[in-house]
């Protein structure tokens, strides 16, 4: 038990650390906008970790104006705090900040039993504001544990554009030298990641292992007790490695002698529960063939070879798709839009973007398409697209190549994939 005077000396050293973040040169993020402060929800900002949850509501309630109370359950000080205490946590906020009507709430899933008090608030009419990043809080349990009162909103690593703009790289003028820096910048981008960390560190592998140590370690082998610890890692590192893939459990089964598919599925589950990986279906009019081979990548590009022994290479090709897929499912967010992959005998498209059940774009990803056989196929997998789909709206991404081309009758747009990230404005 924490006695009330040293949850006081803990709250009150959180209250002056978030202060200080007001000296912080921070990235206004447009995920912002989803907060909604009005709602009679907990709002529950979630996303790996380290990718600037906090930051983001710090600045949402920054930019209104509100008063609020604040507390880090991550803080090793409150490791043996229990849910019986939440109330004394309560007294101390009011103690410290006066009255206030809204509630910060940094990781309060380590707390068992967090949601009674949680629940209890909202009730209460207080407006609550949640992060979390590891898979308990993650999970389909949150739905229950708040009884439907919770918006979610996934926050991801950086976009390109928050990458320019925390680089003081300009994304708007149109002139040789911006778009040279323009390029150099999604170069580095490419190559690093969106972890808003990685722009100060200069030791990427270091802090990327240490990351995704923590989440294998903290949030899943310890949570949910895995027993067989060195073969769950070496699963999830095979993934990052091999990523993008359609995952096929049977085969993942095989590969770690696991008893049975059913634990490969399990493990998969808690690694995208923990946003290290994401997870996309396959298109298709059935429901049942939606919900087999899903296609995963990981959830940045700096978890793809940024590791010991990850032996993964440059392979800039997947690491330029993995970056469109993330930014297509930021923008879908914003836009209450679907992304699926298409693949069947005839070919395969990277990404078809759906609006409800109307298609409204087909997307290929090609790092260099100069070559006329890579050329060929990119063409054909989004002509078999517009077969599949009836959209006639097609996109051929590529590291450095634009224009348009027409192909069987259809028109085909070809843009650099920096300039069409910067163009949808998150």
């Amino acid at each position: 038990m924490i006695d009330k005077r040293t949850l006081e000396f803990i709250l009150t050293d959180q209250q002056e650390e978030l202060k200080a973040k007001s000296e912080d040169i921070l990235c206004h993020r447009q995920e912002e906008a989803l907060i909604d402060m009005n709602s009679p929800q907990a709002q529950v900002v979630i996303g790996v970790r380290r990718s600037g949850k906090s930051t983001l509501c710090y600045q949402a309630l920054q930019a209104q104006g509100i008063k609020y109370a604040y507390a880090d359950f991550d803080d090793e000080r409150l490791a043996d705090l229990q849910a019986s205490q939440l109330n004394d946590v309560l007294e101390v906020l009011y103690k410290i900040y006066g009255d206030f009507k809204y509630l910060f709430f940094d990781e309060i899933q380590n707390i068992e039993g967090w949601h009674l008090f949680v629940n209890r608030m909202l009730r209460k009419k207080m407006h609550v504001v949640i992060t979390g990043s590891n898979a308990k809080l993650l999970s389909s349990e949150l739905a229950t544990h708040l009884s439907g009162r919770n918006k979610e909103i996934p926050l991801y690593p950086f976009s390109f554009k928050e990458f320019c703009q925390m680089k003081e790289v300009d994304t708007t003028i149109k002139t040789t030298k911006a778009e040279a820096f323009r390029r150099a910048t999604f170069d580095t981008y490419l190559k690093q990641g969106g972890f808003p960390e990685l722009l100060v560190i200069s030791d990427n592998k270091n802090y990327v292992k240490n990351l995704v140590d923590n989440i294998l370690k903290r949030d899943i082998e310890q949570r949910y007790k895995i027993s067989y610890k060195a073969e769950f890692e070496n699963l999830a590192h095979h993934i990052l490695n091999v990523s993008p893939s359609i995952v096929v459990s049977t085969d993942l089964a095989k590969i770690f002698n696991f008893k049975s598919e059913h634990t490969a599925k399990k493990y998969i589950d808690y690694l995208k529960q923990a946003y290290l990986l994401i997870g996309i279906q396959k298109y298709s009019q059935k429901s049942k063939q939606r919900s087999v081979q899903e296609k995963i990548y990981a959830i940045d590009v700096a978890m793809m070879d940024q590791r010991d022994n990850a032996f993964a290479g440059e392979n800039l090709g997947h690491r330029l798709e993995t970056v469109v897929l993330i930014h297509l499912l930021r923008k879908c967010k914003m836009d209450d839009n679907d992304v699926y992959y298409l693949n069947n005998r005839s070919g395969e498209c990277d990404f078809i973007v759906c609006k409800g059940n109307k298609v409204i774009q087909a997307i290929q990803v090609s790092y260099d398409i100069s070559a006329e056989k890579t050329r060929k196929r990119e063409i054909n997998g989004l002509l078999l697209a517009a077969k599949e789909t009836k959209c006639d709206n097609l996109l051929l991404l590529t590291d450095h190549e634009s224009g348009t081309t027409i192909e069987s009758g259809h028109h085909i747009k070809i843009q650099p994939v920096y300039e069409w990230s910067l163009e949808l404005g998150v």
